[in-house]
């Protein structure tokens, strides 16, 4: 299992346009996010991947079709591989995500004893990873390319500050 990183993503053009909250999970890659996903297919060309799946946000998508299209396999999505939820209620902005991540990172990505917060919980975001992870190595007996975001890279392998269009080598082991 090899944990991807989406290219660098263009916020800007979501912010130009005045979209608020959930609509940045539509945000296009950069020039730079695409030439991230090129030499990504390149460098993982040598693996034998048979399977690729994404998340469902436009980053992963357009990641994924470029290593896709370059190595050959198609782009399967699961929604379960999105990033992580910064606010369960759908109407956040640039400033209740920065909230939501400093709250995140203060409590060490957990909530705090018997007090609920808006934002998902590490446990949570890494117990979906699993599962959509389970699905799909359940279909192939080759490596898998998970197109996917820092968060989730972090929740399942520990792995912090993952580049845009960087990997890790996950060992997914369905008994753990």
């Amino acid at each position: 299992m090899y944990l991807v990183r989406h290219g660098e993503p263009d916020y800007g053009r979501v912010d130009e346009q005045g979209l608020p909250g959930a609509a940045a999970d539509s945000a296009p890659l950069t020039a730079a996010g695409v030439k991230q996903a090129e030499a990504l297919a390149d460098l993982l060309s040598g693996i034998g991947a048979t399977y690729l799946v994404s998340s469902p946000y436009t980053r992963a998508l357009q990641s994924a079709a470029i290593i896709g299209h370059r190595l050959a396999l198609g782009v399967r999505v699961d929604y379960d591989l999105r990033d992580w939820l910064p606010d369960n209620t759908g109407r956040r902005g640039v400033a209740d995500v920065r909230a939501a991540q400093a709250e995140f990172t203060a409590y060490a990505g957990e909530w705090p004893d018997g007090i609920e917060r808006r934002w998902e919980p590490r446990s949570r975001l890494r117990e979906r990873a699993l599962a959509a992870l389970a699905r799909h190595t359940a279909l192939t007996s080759g490596p898998v390319l998970a197109i996917t975001h820092s968060a989730v890279i972090e929740a399942l392998t520990g792995a912090t500050g993952t580049a845009h269009g960087g990997h890790e080598y996950y060992r997914y082991d369905p008994a753990e």
